[in-house]
């Protein structure tokens, strides 16, 4: 005769771990998509000193027209998500798949992140662009990842970007090469408050954000940039739950984001990818 085991399922759902976002303390929303997809930004360049000549009628020098460029930025990203929840798997399941719980694990688990790595790579592809990377790439060790984090400060420096307010994010695998640097430990200030998500210290004046290492292309080690520099287009973020829509007994869960960010011309040399391959990063 068989023996029939009782099963049980729980009601408690295993959630997974989840990170909130680690970027906003890297980009501005200093311009504004409402009612467009597309922004031109203008560039308005400075011209050269001439000396000055005590006779004839142009003393300043030959006058000419002062130019301009435009930067046209244009939203790319427009995602999307939908999922059902049967009543009747509802109710047989002790009710574990709550709508509003369920909608509310997608943007944590899902939106946020997609929206974190975007940035990042934008950030690292127009850097390594511009000229804003090691010369020669390699991987970062215990003994040289202090000094290798001050290249690219003295990029920064070398650029005039404002040594106020920039930001660092590192791969969590390489942070460990940081905190076993002596030199690190020497100049580092973990005993700040911290005021960005993420933030795990202060290094040379600079806030320090430990991120996964799937957040980074595979080939990026770290980036340090200035919030002014990465503009962040947020234009829509609608979610809809529908309760008995035509054609379900249950929910149907609706989902759309459209957002971009861009690195703005005139201070694309604030931004600094370390490499530790020349591997191209390809198109983000």
């Amino acid at each position: 005769m068989a023996v029939n085991l009782a099963e049980k399922y729980a009601k408690k759902v295993d959630e997974r771990f989840k990170l909130k976002s680690l970027t906003e303390g890297i980009v501005n929303h200093d311009y504004d998509w409402d009612g467009v997809k597309t922004v031109k930004i203008y560039s308005i360049p400075t011209v050269a000193l001439n000396d000055y000549s005590r006779t004839g009628s142009n003393r300043y020098g030959e006058p000419a027209e002062l130019e301009d460029s435009v930067q046209t930025a244009t939203l790319t990203q427009d995602k999307a998500f939908t999922y059902t929840i049967d009543k009747g798997n509802q109710v047989d399941q002790m009710n574990v798949k709550g709508a509003g719980k369920s909608l509310q694990r997608e943007i944590d688990e899902v939106i946020v992140p997609t929206k974190d790595i975007y940035r990042i790579n934008k950030i690292a592809q127009a850097a390594i662009t511009n000229g804003g990377t090691n010369t020669t790439p390699g991987a970062i060790t215990k003994s040289n990842a202090f000094e290798e984090f001050l290249d690219g400060q003295a990029y920064l420096d070398n650029n005039k970007v404002p040594q106020s307010g920039r930001v660092a994010m590192i791969k969590a695998s390489v942070y460990k090469f940081l905190k076993l640097d002596d030199s690190f430990v020497k100049a580092s200030d973990i005993a700040q408050k911290f005021l960005i998500n993420g933030q795990v210290g202060e290094i040379d004046g600079v806030k320090l954000v430990k991120a996964p290492d799937s957040y980074f292309p595979s080939n990026v080690d770290f980036i340090i940039t200035h919030p002014s520099v990465t503009v962040s287009a947020e234009k829509l973020a609608e979610y809809k739950i529908h309760d008995n829509p035509p054609g379900i007994n249950g929910n149907l869960v609706e989902g759309r984001v459209y957002y971009d960010a861009f690195v703005l011309d005139s201070k694309k040399d604030g931004c600094y990818a370390h490499r530790s391959s020349a591997t191209s990063l390809g198109n983000v």
